[in-house]
């Protein structure tokens, strides 16, 4: 089994938090109220809700182009705010984190808020979050809802079908599986171990797709949520949930019943992806490049410190 990487003492997280960008934050105030009382008022959204079922529109397959980005100043990064550590919800700002659009006094943070806030500076815009369910991301981009996705979202070739994808702005990239403490499958060493087992993942996502991969599974339903599925596994309802390494070893240092499963090389799932991408409408060509060149500059070794700090900075499960 591969070893986990250290977590991050308080202090050190500290020196590595990612550079805030806060040139236009005295404008949000008037900014984003406008935006949550109008734009997404007119959309039959309320705001209070916290998340956007966005169902799809006109034009959703990404290929007309669009080219209305940043106008405002803003940059609307869609994304859960539910799954750390690549992004969460808080209350209170704080240096690193940014304003959710449509969730009153809320805050995003995580992995992929300050990979956001690098996108940003490059392109001298705000970012703000807005916070909506994984399975609508991709309607709200080719709808006008949000400018670029930065959720933890793979390149698959459904997807690549819908919207434009940017190079990965991962780091290391596996799955795991998490399990509860005292679990018979906690000392598997090979996804074929698990023959037999219930197991979990999340809706219209890798994580569910994988299951099959394991000989003689029990599949269970996807659920919509990485929080559903946690709580699933915790209250026994199925053996084990699939998930990526990373947000594996962020609930297991906060949670102790909870058991990570990693498989050496050749024994565990094969994914075929390299990590997560910045998702774009397909019209949206002169975003991608900018893009793709502002994570050009973001050494592997800073990611992997932006994502060891997100990790130890992540809110209890």
């Amino acid at each position: 089994m591969h070893d986990s990487r250290a977590s991050i003492d308080s202090a050190a997280a500290a020196s590595l938090r990612p550079r805030a960008v806060i040139t236009r934050r005295a404008l949000l105030g008037g900014t984003l109220a406008a935006a949550a009382g109008m734009g997404l008022a007119g959309c039959g959204v309320d705001p209070s809700l916290g998340t956007l079922g966005v169902a799809a529109t006109e034009g959703a397959s990404g290929t007309e182009a669009s080219g209305d980005w940043g106008q405002d100043g803003l940059l609307r990064v869609g994304m859960e705010a539910g799954y750390p550590p690549n992004n969460w919800q808080e209350e209170e700002p704080t240096d690193s984190n940014i304003p959710i659009e449509n969730v009153e006094g809320a805050y995003a943070d995580g992995y992929d808020v300050q990979i956001a806030k690098r996108l940003a500076e490059g392109l001298d815009l705000e970012p703000v979050a807005v916070k909506m369910e994984f399975t609508g991301l991709i309607s709200a981009l080719n709808g006008g809802q949000i400018d670029v996705i930065i959720a933890g979202m793979l390149d698959t070739p459904e997807r690549k079908e819908s919207c434009a994808f940017s190079e990965s702005y991962s780091t290391y990239f596996d799955y795991v599986m998490l399990v509860p403490q005292g679990s018979p499958y906690a000392d598997a060493e090979s996804i074929d171990d698990f023959a037999g087992a219930t197991v979990l993942g999340q809706t219209n996502t890798l994580l569910d797709d994988v299951i099959d991969q394991i000989p003689d599974v029990k599949h269970a339903t996807p659920v919509d949520s990485t929080a559903d599925m946690i709580a699933r596994v915790k209250n026994g309802t199925v053996d084990a949930i699939t998930f990526d390494i990373d947000s594996g070893r962020g609930y297991t240092q906060n949670d102790d019943s909870l058991v990570m499963v990693e498989f050496e090389k050749g024994k565990g799932f094969e994914l075929g992806y390299t990590g997560s991408c910045v998702g774009i409408r397909k019209g949206d060509t002169d975003l991608l490049e900018k893009v793709n060149a502002i994570l050009a500059e973001i050494p592997e070794e800073e990611r992997q410190e932006i994502m060891d700090w997100a990790i130890a900075s992540q809110p209890a499960a």
